[in-house]
């Protein structure tokens, strides 16, 4: 195995289009050297992108957020303006691993491992997050949702990789939310999830909502009818019952021991309404 440690991402993006045989690029490392050691991957080159200064830190512009690519969950939580503007996100972020994890675990690793139970997935896309694609043909922006192709794969090509997370500014009455339900009370793979970002307009009526299930399907799911089903509400008892019954229709999870299909199905609609109880009250609705 070959290491490499570029210092700018045209090098690294260099190296990997370069590379044969399996080359992987080494963030965090809290899903890739797992699977190194456990054998499920043995890679031909190894690209550590930590330093690479575009990857790192978060930096705050008039239009929102840049976060790097290599920027741990412990900075996300330790980030006192990401953590006002977008609560859910940091939120969602924070639950994969443990405290030790969170050094080291990065949001663009957990999106590129691929996995449907992805806990910062869903949050992103509820907040129309988008990443910053540097490949061979250059730069493109793509939306988050557009990057997981299914479990384990991405849409990601040859020599390319995510440089950076792009979040809007979270206006005052934009609030979002990220709920998961896992067997024991933390330090575990979510069974099922929703994330909710929504925004109030006069009189508490909300104006705008995304709503995302994760671990009910290949990739995460978004529901637009499920969102359409609050806009114009006050997210009374009708509107959240009308949210779960759309989530419950976008489901298609797989049954295993850690949870059947009806269950997984059931929960993920009473995750949806919890979560956009706390988007709603965190965008100034009551």
């Amino acid at each position: 195995m070959r290491y490499e440690a570029p210092t700018t991402t045209k090098e690294a993006v260099k190296i990997l289009a370069k590379a044969k045989g399996n080359a992987r690029v080494l963030a965090g490392g809290t899903d890739l050297l797992v699977q190194m050691k456990s054998g499920l991957v043995e890679p031909d080159v190894v690209v550590d992108i930590k330093r690479i200064a575009a990857t790192q830190g978060i930096e705050k512009t008039a239009k929102g957020f840049r976060i790097g690519a290599s920027v741990s969950g412990a900075q996300l939580r330790d980030h006192a303006a990401l953590n006002k503007a977008w609560p859910g996100v940091v939120e969602a972020a924070n639950l994969i691993g443990s405290d030790q994890v969170q050094g080291r675990s990065t949001m663009v690793g957990n999106l590129v491992n691929a996995s449907p139970a992805a806990d910062s997935v869903p949050a992103l896309i509820a907040a129309k997050a988008k990443v910053v694609v540097v490949g061979p043909k250059g730069r493109r922006t793509v939306a988050v949702e557009k990057i997981p192709t299914g479990p384990g794969s991405t849409s990601l090509k040859k020599g390319e990789i995510i440089e950076s997370v792009i979040l809007g500014t979270g206006a005052a009455k934009i609030g979002d939310a990220y709920l998961r339900f896992i067997p024991r009370t933390e330090m575990d793979i979510a069974v099922c999830s929703a994330g909710v970002c929504l925004e109030v307009g006069a009189r508490g009526v909300i104006k705008s909502a995304r709503v995302t299930v994760g671990a009910v399907a290949p990739t995460v799911v978004l529901a637009p009818r499920a969102a359409r089903a609050i806009v114009g509400t006050k997210l009374d008892d009708a509107a959240l019952a009308k949210l779960a019954k759309e989530v419950e229709k976008v489901c298609n999870p797989i049954d295993d021991k850690r949870g059947t299909i009806e269950f997984r199905t059931e929960v993920a609609g009473v995750l949806a309404k919890r979560a956009a109880k706390i988007a709603y009250q965190r965008a100034g609705g009551k």
